[in-house]
């Protein structure tokens, strides 16, 4: 299995077949509007903006499982995002990523690699490096500022 192998909702309601992104790099991202990392948006925008061109875009999945950090609707996520830092990329419906709700994609990626302390993400923003062929290359903690990971990225480009 690889992450094409998957489909996921956007936030504006549409099932999208990661599928489409075959041929570039990712970097998936469990986000949320009210957590002490949110500004990371800033940065996941610039690497978007960056490397977009060379093949490469940020997903993101909001999840409001730790600390009720994203309380709103797709759509008041989505204008959060648009608003507060001019997101433009992908940003899909709200899920889960921790137990027996989690979304099949997150099974998978953690299945892939796993954290520090075992499987589970354990807070917002845990993102994880997937290369051009649908495989996870590195899985980054929360903490993992956007801005530290441009060397990561370029080297899948």
């Amino acid at each position: 299995m690889v992450l094409h192998d998957f489909t996921a909702k956007l936030g504006t309601g549409e099932e999208q077949s990661l599928a489409a992104y075959r041929g570039q790099a990712l970097l998936i991202v469990n986000v949320a509007s009210k957590c002490g990392f949110t500004p990371q948006y800033k940065g996941l925008q610039a690497l978007h903006a960056e490397y977009a061109p060379r093949g490469f875009s940020v997903l993101a999945f909001p999840c409001d499982q730790f600390g009720r950090q994203e309380p709103g609707s797709d759509q008041e996520i989505a204008s959060f995002c648009d608003r507060s830092y001019g997101v433009t990329f992908p940003l899909f419906a709200k899920i889960e990523v921790n137990g027996p709700g989690a979304h099949p994609l997150y099974v998978w990626l953690k299945q892939q690699k796993g954290g520090l302390l075992g499987s589970s993400i354990k807070w917002n923003f845990t993102k994880f490096l997937v290369d051009k062929s649908g495989l996870v290359r590195a899985r980054f903690a929360p903490t993992a500022k956007p801005e530290t990971l441009s060397r990561d990225v370029a080297a899948l480009l």
